[in-house]
């Protein structure tokens, strides 16, 4: 095999008037080999091999057969030729099919792979693009589950990007991590592009849904809902979702709460998201910069009014973990599941039953401080149960020697049969016993008589 240096060495000295065989004794290949490189039969860099392709004679079927059906598994073409005598090991059938293109395209299948795809123009402050990265395995000191959610918005003139993380992808999570990722790219481009995600529209038809539609009116901004697998024109936010996994979540420590992982985030978007470089009018900048000139609408003092709703669990002392807080109800729920509901324009939080009954409200403390909301009558109604609850007496004995009461040996004859029941039970009084040894056998039997006498008149 010639490489590409050889190739064009041979070529300039053929031209220079050296016969093939000082050309082959100079560069120490074949003449053979000098003369199919000269003529135009082999490529340089490619080597040829001495071995008949096994395939070959097969790549005519199997040609037929996947554009009869294009859907047909390698696997089960692959037992087809194996029974018309094909000879190769699958991975080399496989590789043959891709190589030689054989497996037609499916518009329906791949509508996005495949074919041409044209540049789609994005004027500044044209189009925010937003789409949800779900992240495995978050620290399990969060309490998320096996999941992490990040919802990622990026401006598709410049590029820029910033994320938040939420601890579902409901409605409510959408919208309050929408409202933070606008504020942090400066403000509302006006159109915002999603998937067909279910919190936005109806998945089949793409039409918005009554639920969110108010929400993009509120925020003053068009929705653009991407077509049905064309998955190309969100692909200024899918590659900073890829560099988000890669490079942000891929590395974060063990031990950051929510809040700190946020605070990481944001300082790795701009850090490493902005300083991108970029060239716009033939010149050199970054992305920072660019996004900097976009004109961008001022989004709303406060956010949309949805209400978020997460279910916590009671502590032992009477609180509810939430977003890096803890707020106090009352005593006598450790250990039940409750709801926190917050809505998103408001600075309220509120801790109810499951049944809708509201247990506490409390001031919103800012995510990630620490802080222990406990209310005055809580404290005092805590104090009171513990105290009610509290008891001086000594721990029982573990060793003591306790045999079976009379009352479980009564039970014991009972279901044994040696005993009879509680209502044929007779009592006995040694006083009878006693005054039955001192009377006459006389006495005695007058005694039964006229007991018996006794008994016949009453009946």
């Amino acid at each position: 095999m010639l490489t590409w240096e050889n190739d064009v060495e041979a070529t300039a000295l053929r031209r220079q008037g050296w016969t093939i065989s000082a050309i082959a004794r100079h560069l120490g290949h074949d003449r053979k080999t000098i003369r199919d490189y000269l003529e135009g039969k082999r490529v340089p860099g490619e080597r040829t091999t001495s071995r008949t392709d096994p395939f070959e004679e097969f790549a005519g079927y199997a040609k037929v057969r996947l554009c009869d059906d294009p859907h047909l598994w390698a696997t089960a073409l692959f037992d087809e030729v194996i029974a018309l005598g094909y000879a190769g090991s699958y991975p080399s059938f496989t590789r043959a099919l891709r190589t030689r293109a054989l497996r037609p395209h499916c518009e329906p299948c791949q509508a996005s792979a495949g074919r041409d795809h044209a540049i789609i123009d994005h004027p500044p402050g044209a189009e925010t693009q937003f789409d949800w990265l779900e992240l495995p395995d978050p620290p399990a000191s969060w309490g998320w589950g096996s999941t992490a959610h990040l919802l990622v918005g990026a401006l598709s003139h410049s590029s820029k990007w910033r994320a938040v993380l939420a601890e579902s992808e409901d409605q409510p999570h959408l919208i309050e991590a929408l409202d933070e990722v606008v504020r942090r790219l400066g403000g509302c481009t006006k159109a915002w592009r999603f998937d067909r995600m279910a919190t936005v529209c109806h998945p089949p038809t793409g039409r918005l849904s009554a639920t969110f539609g108010p929400v993009a009116k509120f925020y003053g901004v068009g929705i653009d809902i991407c077509p049905s697998r064309h998955g190309n024109r969100k692909g200024v936010v899918e590659k900073g979702n890829h560099c988000l996994a890669q490079r942000w979540w891929r590395t974060l420590a063990d031990d950051l709460t929510p809040a700190k992982a946020q605070v990481s985030l944001d300082e790795f978007c701009l850090r490493v998201g902005d300083a991108r470089s970029r060239t716009l009018d033939q010149a050199r900048t970054t992305v920072g910069a660019v996004a900097a000139a976009e004109p961008l609408a001022a989004p709303p003092a406060r956010p949309y009014p949805a209400t978020l709703i997460v279910g916590r669990v009671v502590s032992a002392q009477a609180l509810v973990a939430f977003r890096g807080n803890f707020y106090s109800i009352g005593p006598g729920l450790s250990g039940a599941t409750v709801v926190v509901r917050h809505r998103l324009d408001a600075h309220l939080v509120e801790i109810a039953t499951t049944g809708g009954i509201v247990l506490a409200r409390h001031r919103r403390e800012p995510d990630g401080a620490g802080v222990i909301a406990r209310a005055t009558e809580h404290v005092t109604a805590l104090e009171h149960a513990v105290l009610a609850a509290f008891s001086d007496r000594a721990p029982c004995r573990s060793k003591q020697r306790r045999p079976p009461s009379p009352a479980a040996l009564a039970e014991a004859g009972r279901l044994t049969g040696t005993v009879s029941s509680p209502g044929e039970r007779v009592v006995v009084d040694l006083a009878d016993y006693a005054a039955a040894a001192n009377a006459s056998p006389t006495a005695l039997l007058g005694g039964h008589r006229e007991s018996a006498a006794q008994v016949a008149t009453d009946e």
